[in-house]
């Protein structure tokens, strides 16, 4: 029992980060071990500067108001 709530808590968690835009790292670094393993995985850091640069653009559209 404790561990299907823990399972749950754990869904709803990564759920409501996916909803407001937060990328998981932990995800990133099993999708890259298991389909990449020749590429370098970013640090946690990197991971999530270009997740950030990605979203909202590089550095020089940041202070943009639209």
């Amino acid at each position: 029992m404790n561990n299907q709530i823990k399972h749950v808590w754990q869904r709803f968690a990564q759920s409501f980060r996916l909803m407001v835009g937060v990328p998981e790292y932990r995800v990133y670094v099993e999708h890259m071990r298991s389909a990449h393993p020749e590429q370098a995985i970013m640090s946690q850091e990197e991971f999530f500067r270009e997740r950030l640069e990605a979203r909202y653009g590089s550095k020089g559209r940041l202070n943009r108001c639209c």
